[in-house]
């Protein structure tokens, strides 16, 4: 039973104070992009696979990057931070944190039990792959790394030097490492290796802002042969794809890649808290081992977060139960939208709960969320590929509700179509 908003929420100010606020401190046109998506309201209350704005329309929620895998507000999860708040609702640091202590042991038993059997806490995504990069040039004394072109790791700068974004690195490029972008060739790997040595490699197994491109199995696993045999260590950056958003638990293991880490985020803190994780091999944490101060964070394995990955983990076999028949009604959707509309859309993927839906140009693109958006569907354009739409459903979206995001999405793109005609 879902507990009652209102029970807990504050009076709901008025949009235009709201506004008014975020535009005068935060991103203003991110803040407007926003007030466009709202048609002039904020969001206000979460609901499953629906978002409720201050004006008291519903939105269906495709989009949030990924992280109320299990819907929001799930109330198990809710309730279990709630009993943190109650008890622990900070962590000393000096001693033992048991919810960080539970939570560590079951994503060690999860992901891949008895190799990969340490774990490290951040907030977020970007928090995980600096971690691993970090522990990983510790531990080679090299200061290179490999990543995979088309991959998105965050936007910090260790993690923005693994991203092969050239938009967002071009403005810090001199103050980013020693990073080589490969490209999807069986031999890339250890071609690399002939010509420099590496810490490092790092791939997403399904590249979110990428497009939505699954690597293929084959693939990673050439590669990651090779990286072993070139004395590095290999991270599955799985922070979007991860935890059944495409299937499997972890996709790389699945994959019998053998990672030394997995990075997981995203709808790891049950899309309540915010929560990140490497988990990994002792041989990767050896440098924690000789200096458990040497990458520390305040936050990191805060007791409600954890209380919140606890109880998602629950959640992850009701997932595994429903997510076949969401995916299947999901990759039906992209198919038919493809078909109803050759004229703008070129290209359809889908594993799991990630799809991807690309247009011929990213304007028309771009419209398409704005056009949606007005009709009652958030979704959002791939960073690095903007001619790419993802769409990235809770697992809990019933039929119902896939039918009309699609509708939506058919209507978005055709008024995205005549707009780009007449603006053309």
């Amino acid at each position: 039973m879902t507990v009652a908003p209102e029970e807990f929420a504050p009076p709901v100010p008025p949009a235009s104070e709201v506004f008014a606020d975020a535009l005068a401190h935060l991103v203003s046109d991110t803040v407007e992009r926003q007030r466009i998506l709202g048609s002039g309201a904020f969001e206000a209350i979460g609901e499953g696979a629906e978002v409720r704005l201050s004006s008291g329309r519903t939105m269906l929620d495709f989009g949030s990057y990924a992280v109320p895998l299990f819907g929001h507000r799930p109330a198990t999860v809710t309730r279990a931070v709630r009993a943190a708040l109650e008890t622990l609702p900070t962590s000393t640091r000096l001693l033992t944190n048991p919810y960080a202590a539970a939570l560590a042991a079951r994503l060690a038993a999860l992901v891949d039990p008895g190799r990969l059997d340490k774990v490290s806490f951040g907030l977020n995504g970007a928090d995980a792959v600096e971690t691993a990069l970090k522990l990983a040039i510790a531990r080679t004394g090299t200061p290179s790394a490999l990543a995979v072109q088309g991959g998105f790791h965050g936007k910090s700068m260790g993690a923005l030097a693994l991203t092969h974004d050239p938009l967002r690195r071009g403005p810090v490029r001199g103050f980013l490492g020693d990073v080589r972008h490969l490209p999807l060739e069986p031999d890339a790997v250890a071609r690399a290796a002939r010509e420099a040595p590496f810490a490092a490699l790092i791939f997403e197994p399904v590249q979110g802002e990428g497009g939505g491109r699954a690597i293929p199995p084959e693939l990673l696993r050439r590669w990651s042969a090779d990286a072993h045999a070139a004395g590095a260590f290999v991270l599955a950056d799985e922070i979007q794809c991860g935890l059944r958003r495409c299937g499997p638990v972890s996709v790389s293991v699945s994959e019998g890649v053998r990672p030394d880490a997995v990075l997981l985020g995203k709808p790891l803190g049950g899309g309540v808290m915010p929560l990140s994780a490497v988990v990994g091999t002792r041989e990767l944490f050896a440098p924690l081992a000789a200096d458990p101060y040497f990458h520390t964070a305040t936050f990191g394995g805060h007791p409600a977060s954890c209380a919140a990955g606890l109880a998602a983990l629950d959640l992850l076999d009701t997932v595994a139960e429903s997510l076949p028949a969401v995916a299947a009604r999901l990759a039906a959707g992209v198919a038919a939208l493809a078909a109803s509309r050759p004229g703008s859309v070129v290209g359809v993927r889908s594993t799991g709960l990630l799809a991807a839906v690309e247009f011929g140009d990213a304007t028309v693109a771009g419209l398409a969320v704005l056009e949606a958006g007005r009709r009652g569907l958030l979704v959002g354009q791939s960073l690095s590929r903007p001619a790419v739409l993802k769409l990235l459903p809770p697992a809990v979206t019933d039929a119902a509700q896939m039918d009309r995001a699609f509708a939506i999405l058919d209507a978005g793109c055709r008024a995205a179509e005549r707009r780009a005609a007449r603006s053309g």
